[in-house]
Formats: C-alpha cells, sequence, structure tokens
C-alpha cells in the first residue's frame, strides 16, 4: 500500500527514523547538554564563592600574653597545640616575630592601624593601658584594618577583647566592624564602665560588660565559657559570610589567657601543664575549629588566617602566666620576652608551607600586607610603621623589615637593626619604678645570643653609632599628639567592687 506521497509505510517509517537522525537528535543533543552545562554552572556557583566573594577572605587571632615559649610548635614540652602545629607545618612560622608594644592597648592599636602607638597617642606613663574610665580611645581618623576592607566590600566582625576605648565614638563599630561581640576591656578590670552622656554627664554601665554590637548584653560572663564563646560567635559569622558568597575580615582578640585564667569542663584539668596549660589547649581548639571550618566550607585556599600575641607571658604570675622560652623577661618590659611572640601566617596555595623563618616581621605589618593580598590601595598617611610582608610569604626569601623599635610607654627604649639589638635604657616589667640609662648602650647580637645575656657593644662601636643615628632620625618623625590613656572619668563613691 502506498500513502498519499508515493511511499510505503516502512519506506515511511526508515524516512521519519532519517529524519530523526539527522536533525532531531542533534538538536536534542543540543539541548540536553546546555542544561547540562547550565546545571553543572549552578552546582559551580554554588560550589565556588562569587565574584565578589573570590575575593581573600582574612582572619586574624590575636591572644592576649601568649608567650614566645607556650606552643608545641615553638619548643614547649608539655602544652599540646596540634592544631597551630599542623597551621605551621602548612603555613609560614616566623621565629623573628614582634608585637608593637609589650602591653596590649598600644600593640591592638598598632595591630591594626599600622603604626607604633606614640604616633597615635595610644600610650602614657601614667596609664599604660586604657581603663575602664577612660575618655579616650581609637582616635576617629586612623584608618583601621576593618575599615579599610569595609571600603572593598567586606564583612567585617571583631569577636573578643577591644580594649582601644569606652566611649561610644571608640567602640569597634565606629572604627570598620559590622558587629561585635566581647568585652571592652581585660577581663582583671571588674571595676563599672563609664560613659559620658551627650549632655555632659556621665553614667555607669556595670562591671565587666558583655556587649553585642553597640549594647551591653550581660555583665560578669563566666570566664571559663568565654573561649568557647567567642568561637562560637566566630564560626556563626564565617558560616554566615559563606552562604552569602561574601569576603569577609574576622578579627578574634582572644580574653585569654590574660589572668585571672579560666578553662571550661572540656578542657580544665586535661593538660600536664596545669590551668595555664588546659587554657592554652583551649585556644588550640577554637583556631583548630576556625580552619576545620574553612576547609569543610571550601575557603581555606582563599582566606589568609594570622596567629599572634599582644605581647610576651605575663611572668609575675608565676604557674598562671606562659613563658618566653629562652628569651629576657616577659610582658611589659622591652627586653626580647616583652615583645617578641608566635607568628604564624597561613593560606593554602598563596602562603609557603612548611616555612620557618628568620626574618623579621611584626602585628605592624599586618595592615599592609593584607591590602596587598586583597589589592586595596593605602594612603599615604597610612601604616607609617608596617611593610608588606606579601613576598615573603609567597616565595620565602628576604623580609622587608630590618628595623624594630621598642617603646616602653612614651619612650624609645631600644631599637634593633639587622641582627644587633642596641637598649638606651632598660627596666624589669613590672616593680623597679625607674629605668637604668645606659651610655654607651648595651648591645646584643640576637643572631647568636637571643636570650640577651652577653653586651658585645665594646666591640662593635660601628654598629652601636648607626642604630644611635636610626633612633635619632626615628624620634624626629613624631609628631605630638593629643594623649589618649590620661584622661579618666571619676567613679562615683561606692560603685567600685
Amino acid at each position: 500500500m502506498r500513502t498519499a506521497v508515493g511511499l510505503t509505510p516502512l519506506e515511511m517509517t526508515l524516512l521519519a527514523f532519517e529524519f530523526t537522525m539527522e536533525f532531531v537528535m542533534p538538536t536534542f543533543s543540543k539541548i540536553v547538554r546546555f542544561a547540562f552545562l547550565g546545571l553543572a554552572s549552578t552546582a559551580l556557583v554554588a560550589a565556588v564563592p562569587s565574584v565578589a566573594s573570590a575575593r581573600p577572605n582574612v582572619v586574624v587571632v590575636f591572644c592576649d600574653d601568649l608567650g614566645y615559649g607556650d606552643l608545641g610548635c615553638y619548643g614547649h614540652p608539655t602544652i599540646r597545640t596540634p592544631n597551630l602545629d599542623r597551621m605551621a607545618a602548612e603555613g609560614t612560622r616566623f621565629t623573628q616575630f614582634y608585637s608593637a608594644n609589650p602591653v596590649c592597648t598600644p600593640s591592638r592599636y598598632s595591630l591594626l592601624t599600622g603604626k607604633l602607638s606614640i604616633r597615635g597617642g595610644m600610650t602614657s606613663k601614667k596609664n599604660r593601658v586604657l581603663r575602664e574610665n577612660s575618655k579616650g580611645g581609637l582616635p576617629a581618623d586612623e584608618l583601621t584594618i576593618a575599615e579599610l576592607l569595609k571600603q572593598s566590600g567586606y564583612r567585617t566582625m571583631c569577636v573578643g577583647k577591644w580594649h582601644l576605648g569606652v566611649q561610644p565614638e571608640h567602640l569597634p563599630m565606629r572604627h570598620g566592624f559590622d558587629h561585635w561581640f566581647g568585652l571592652p576591656y581585660s577581663n582583671d578590670m571588674p571595676k563599672q564602665l563609664m560613659r559620658i552622656n551627650t549632655d555632659g554627664s556621665t553614667v555607669s554601665l556595670g562591671s565587666n560588660p558583655m556587649f553585642r554590637d553597640d549594647e551591653v548584653i550581660e555583665h560578669d560572663p563566666d570566664q571559663r565559657l568565654l573561649t568557647e564563646r567567642y568561637t562560637d560567635e566566630a564560626l556563626k559569622f564565617i558560616t554566615a559570610a559563606a552562604d552569602a558568597r561574601e569576603p569577609f575580615f574576622l578579627y578574634l582578640p582572644h580574653s585569654m589567657p590574660h589572668t585571672p585564667i579560666h578553662a571550661s569542663r572540656r578542657f580544665a584539668g586535661k593538660s600536664p601543664r596545669g590551668l595555664y596549660g588546659d587554657v592554652i589547649e583551649a585556644l588550640d581548639w577554637s583556631t583548630g575549629e576556625i580552619l576545620d571550618t574553612l576547609r569543610k566550607r571550601g575557603l581555606a585556599e582563599n582566606t589568609l588566617v594570622v596567629f599572634t600575641s599582644d605581647n610576651g607571658p605575663w611572668l609575675i604570675r608565676h604557674e598562671n602566666g606562659g613563658s618566653a622560652g629562652l628569651l629576657r623577661e616577659g610582658k611589659g618590659s622591652t627586653w626580647e620576652g616583652g615583645q617578641r611572640v608566635p607568628g604564624i601566617f597561613w593560606m593554602p596555595g598563596t602562603v609557603k608551607a612548611g616555612a620557618v623563618t628568620t626574618e623579621l616581621g611584626s602585628t605592624l605589618d599586618l595592615l599592609p600586607t593584607i591590602a596587598g593580598l586583597v589589592g586595596a590601595r593605602l594612603p599615604d598617611t597610612a601604616a607609617a610603621d608596617g611593610y608588606d610582608l606579601g613576598p615573603l610569604l609567597r616565595e620565602g626569601g628576604k623580609s622587608p623589615r630590618k628595623e624594630m623599635f621598642f617603646y616602653r610607654d612614651d619612650e624609645l627604649f631600644a631599637v634593633r637593626l639587622g641582627a644587633y639589638k642596641a637598649h638606651f635604657k632598660t627596666q624589669p616589667a613590672y616593680f623597679e619604678p625607674k629605668a637604668t640609662a645606659h651610655e654607651p648602650p648595651l648591645l646584643y647580637n640576637l643572631d647568636v645570643d637571643p636570650s640577651e645575656k652577653y653586651d658585645v657593644g665594646k666591640d662593635h662601636a660601628d654598629v652601636v653609632a648607626k642604630i644611635a643615628a636610626l633612633a635619632e632620625n626615628h624620634r624626629a618623625s613624631v609628631v605630638p599628639v593629643k594623649n589618649q590613656l590620661e584622661e579618666l572619668i571619676p567613679i562615683p563613691a561606692g560603685e567600685t567592687k
């Protein structure tokens, strides 16, 4: 039987099959292929940060009074820090990394601004740190890491101890942070938080307040839980930023191991080092949680994590204080133990892995290093005392930092240039009321003598002269500014604890 077009049913079937194979199937194949690519692209977008969030994230973990010798990877024989040891093995560990000051308020100012505290009026003989009733704080015109990154579209959060001023204009929310959860000052300052009202009157906000953003949410929080609560907040922030595929900056200034030290039930009684070891091992756990979260969210290769301390160990606290290892003295002094601290940088695929560098680095260098990493331009007036460590972290080699200035309060006590450090004045961290001036200055070769035991000044008069000239040039660069630490608000009688 023939059809109307003159073909048999079998011929029509064969013709239809040929048409399908030649025209329909290739078109269907393209549709299927495009649909697959669309699905794959959608899945890829879900798995990989967007173009905006492809910008590097930054996490800075800043411990309080952690000593140079307190971690396993820095030689402590009984404190177990497997997460930080792994972080060091996967990143770059500095053996000559310095906080900018031997006490906490000035060192925190310097980390966030890249400037020595003397330049911002954030140091004083009268009050070595900001008090809970201080009028002053972090000046409004200072550029912080948070402000720089906020201007570049980053989410920003501070979790932990602030200690850069308690008046509203000095709190984190006024200096580039979207959010803050933590304490305004050290955990041994339980007196009344004093604020100035807009009409000039003063008000007490109560003792040891815990803040969320600009609001006090509780008083006298259980200090055994601080490290865990800070960690929970940090992980929530990272997770929210990852879900939104937005770049982020997390500043995590822990309250521990500043005394009084406390450990939760999870860690108490677990370390051979005792309570202090329990506290450090909790900080190690906290850092491990952050690194694990970054790995699980696929953010490890796109996040710079820095671990360091605000100054050396508080040795006068005996067993409740830490260790400076082979270094001399501790917190409060300009000897090496007061300012040389752990410094670990981690960013798989970018920061050189398994590197131990003897080059110089400092918390002063974080702002310019982060600016270089994210491609942000710094104003000429920013980070006056910092260097970009990016090339060193990526490739190894030499550090751009060749010098370090050591201030005790508002006075330059010592200067390091290359391997040599000259002390113009020395003073123990605590109890000794007066400094001892040295003429000629004491001189130590820190490559040979990191414990600063052997004065070699008489054999290197040329080095002493060179460092003395460097010190004079530096002093000439310091412009006097208003001191932020010296004005206090009177605390009404009966309102102190």
